[in-house]
């Protein structure tokens, strides 16, 4: 089991994992001046109806801000609520969330959409219907991760079974834009994806990650694509994230933190205990996130003692 050992001094790091409780698939954002963790409450299906959030201003001390979005929410949503995808837009933050599990174009739904004014909510459903609750080129509507360009455009990108989509959100954030072609869907699939897409942009480049592997086993992964597009193509590159044998199997399915200003990153994902098997057994973990000389994601190594105190200025 994963322990951080009490203390009544400050913490100069954080330690992985960052807070009790069990969770997974996690966003992070920055946003009025705090850094935010959104995760998924790791749970069966049917216990998995409300979203919780961390809120910090050092990375190290965390406060949950708990339930800022249950099923009692959203009348669609009934289970399997988990991958929230936070972002800040037009001065509201737009929650990206997936529900229900759908296996079919003939069940209730798939990707949904929240909003309040503050990052702690509370949130409300948006729309009152899911905003994808349909398979458009295979993928299962699932894992939202919402990016906005620096020319403002917002793009969400998602997916499951092997697919993955990304679709020109509207300026309301509540619809899409058909691309140039005519298509709304672009599938933009690179080698190996399986699931819990993420893009950041850095020096003008934009690096596509994704999860690998069941989320259920220990081989759950993260790999990478870089390209001079956010539509890509993104041709793999290589793992950036995985199990380490003395510390932890399953890591994977993240969102990162990039300091305002630096070339600072970190990476915020979920990794399972070693010895355990119980598949919710998920925690909330964070480490360094590193680019090389040549502008490559160097491969993560996953710690016990997380990461050292960041205030942000």
């Amino acid at each position: 089991m994963e322990n951080r050992k009490a203390t009544t001094e400050r913490p100069a790091r954080s330690g992985n994992p960052i807070v009790p409780g069990r969770y997974a698939d996690p966003e992070a954002r920055i946003v009025g001046g705090e850094y935010w963790i959104y995760p998924t409450v790791s749970a069966p299906y049917e216990e998995q109806t409300f979203f919780d959030a961390f809120r910090s201003k050092d990375l190290v001390q965390w406060t949950k801000v708990p339930r800022i979005l249950t099923a009692d929410d959203v009348g669609w949503a009934h289970k399997a609520m988990w991958a929230p995808s936070p972002i800040e837009r037009n001065g509201k933050i737009w929650y990206f969330f997936a529900a229900n599990d759908i296996q079919s174009d003939d069940e209730v739904g798939g990707i949904g959409v929240a909003v309040a004014d503050r990052p702690e909510g509370p949130f409300r459903d948006a729309l009152g219907a899911p905003l994808i609750d349909r398979f458009h080129h295979g993928a299962q509507p699932i894992d939202p991760h919402a990016f906005v360009d620096d020319d403002g455009k917002a793009y969400l990108y998602y997916g499951g079974w092997g697919h993955c989509n990304v679709a020109l959100l509207n300026d309301e954030m509540n619809g899409f834009i058909p691309f140039a072609d005519g298509e709304t869907f672009k599938e933009v699939t690179p080698e190996g994806f399986v699931e819990g897409p993420c893009m950041i942009k850095r020096a003008g480049r934009y690096y596509f990650m994704w999860a690998e592997g069941g989320w259920t086993g220990p081989d759950y992964a993260v790999a990478y694509a870089v390209a001079d597009s956010p539509l890509g193509p993104f041709r793999r590159v290589r793992t950036i994230l995985q199990q380490h044998p003395g510390v932890a199997t399953g890591a994977g399915h993240h969102g990162f933190l990039n300091v305002p200003g630096t070339d600072e990153w970190y990476i915020v994902y979920h990794r399972r205990p070693l010895g355990v098997e119980d598949r919710h057994h998920r925690v909330l973990c964070i480490d360094r996130l590193v680019f090389d000389e040549d502008g490559l994601i160097a491969p993560v190594t996953i710690t016990f003692e997380g990461v050292e105190a960041r205030p942000l200025e």
